[in-house]
């Protein structure tokens, strides 16, 4: 039989696995990363030890192990392993695997099998509902992975039978064993002959996220030519992507560069390039409703107060395509994100929170003054509390100056006005309140 890694035989090596795939682990020992969870004595390591195995949802970026690490798990607990994709998968394959779960319950006295759902989030309430009663009574054990925020896209009655454990970006020495283990072990690489120089450009294109990196390492070692060797250096690395590294990944891997390029887009009010980007994404496959839940963060973190009906639109924006769904969804989407990005600019709202909870963090006991207090009570009544309080509508121009912060903090600032034409009319307003805290430089 021919060896299909024989570097003479470049027709069949394009029918071999992706670099990524050949290099997936297959045990604990040798998972990458993670320590927190899967090193000694830590929560994850715990569970597979002990084969205490409840349901949870690995929550992180793209390529740090989420379906390794479950596989794993499966295979180390000798679980029965069902896998379901969100994006195809509906109510009916739900049901599916839950009765084949009850059915071998029923004839086995093994213990339950295994469910994996990879991106999770994109479950709608109808799905995740599916799961409730099949969870809760253990006939299956749910692993979820997604690279969503969990408490925003996952029900409540599902997410309070789950823990949760976030999974973080793999570090430079993580990425160092995986290049090292790839270029020594894999079948082909082995027979090619690869110098490593320079890995600066490599382990920032890769992001922290191991599918990437191997993915690159594969990319530059097939441009070189079979009988030369590879020099990996800053050079050729860079040089291989603009060539190969076109196309938005529809399974997520390009995920974070292009959002990441749309929202500075729009920070930096450039329209023409916001509505590329989003283009880019909706030809990816793309979720709308992630894509508006980004507008409606850059309305308040990046147009803010400059224009407030930015917010009011993206709020808009995002009902609307939950209402309408694709195709239809991208004139809205389109219009917000020009809207958005022809905007004038202010930051001032996501600095002043900023701030404040700088402040918050370090004096969490500061009193809340008597008079600012409630008083339900005779008792509090008779403590002082709300005595001496300035009901504000009682003065001229509903404004009496009394303060409002925790003794030893008065005066402090947290917001402050940007120079814009909105801020400009409340900085002009908190200058005639406040003239001690706002006054004209």
């Amino acid at each position: 039989m021919d060896n299909i890694f024989d570097t003479s035989n470049a027709v069949e090596m394009r029918s071999i696995p992706p670099l990524p795939e050949r290099m997936r682990p297959n045990s604990l020992d040798e998972y990458v990363g993670q320590r927190h969870l899967v090193g000694p004595g830590c929560i994850l390591k715990n569970m597979i030890e002990t084969g205490g195995l409840s349901s949870f949802i690995l929550w992180g970026p793209p390529g740090v192990g989420k379906t390794t690490l479950a596989k794993i798990i499966a295979d180390t607990l000798d679980r029965e392993f069902f896998t379901l994709s969100a994006v195809s998968a509906g109510v009916k394959d739900v049901r599916e695997v839950i009765d084949k779960a009850k059915g071998k319950n029923l004839f086995s006295k093994r213990v339950s099998p295994i469910l994996f759902i990879d991106e999770i989030h994109r479950f709608n309430k109808a799905q995740q509902d599916a799961l409730l009663g099949a969870v809760e009574d253990g006939t299956i054990v749910l692993i979820g992975a997604t690279t969503e925020n969990p408490s925003f896209e996952v029900i409540t009655p599902l997410l309070s039978r789950c823990q949760v454990f976030v999974l973080k970006s793999l570090g430079v020495d993580d990425l160092k064993i995986l290049l090292d283990r790839a270029i020594t072990t894999d079948e082909y690489l082995k027979t090619r002959k690869i110098e490593v120089r320079e890995t600066d450009a490599l382990f920032r294109h890769s992001g922290g996220d191991a599918r990437k990196l191997l993915n690159i390492l594969e990319i530059v070692v097939n441009a070189a030519p079979l009988d030369s060797p590879v020099i990996i250096d800053n050079l050729s690395v860079t040089s291989c992507l603009q060539e190969n590294i076109a196309i938005y990944d529809k399974g997520g891997e390009m995920h974070y560069d292009i959002i990441s390029a749309f929202i500075k887009s729009i920070r930096g009010s450039d329209p023409n390039a916001a509505v590329y980007y989003l283009a880019r994404m909706l030809d990816g496959g793309e979720d709308p409703l992630f894509i508006a839940r980004r507008l409606c963060i850059s309305a308040a973190e990046d147009v803010g107060l400059a224009n407030p009906n930015a917010l009011l639109l993206a709020n808009a924006t995002f009902q609307l395509v939950n209402t309408i769904g694709m195709p239809e969804a991208r004139i809205p989407l389109s219009e917000a994100t020009i809207y958005l990005a022809s905007s004038p600019k202010s930051n001032s709202a996501y600095l002043a929170i900023g701030a404040a909870l700088q402040a918050a963090s370090e004096d969490k006991i500061a009193a809340v003054p008597l008079y600012l207090r409630n008083a339900p009570t005779k008792l509090m009544e008779e403590l002082g509390y709300s005595d001496g309080y300035k009901y504000a509508h009682d003065f001229p121009g509903h404004f009496v100056d009394q303060e409002f912060l925790p003794e030893g903090m008065e005066g402090t600032v947290f917001y402050e006005p940007q120079p814009n034409k909105h801020e400009d009319a409340l900085k002009a307003y908190l200058e005639r309140c406040w003239p001690k805290y706002y006054t004209k430089k």
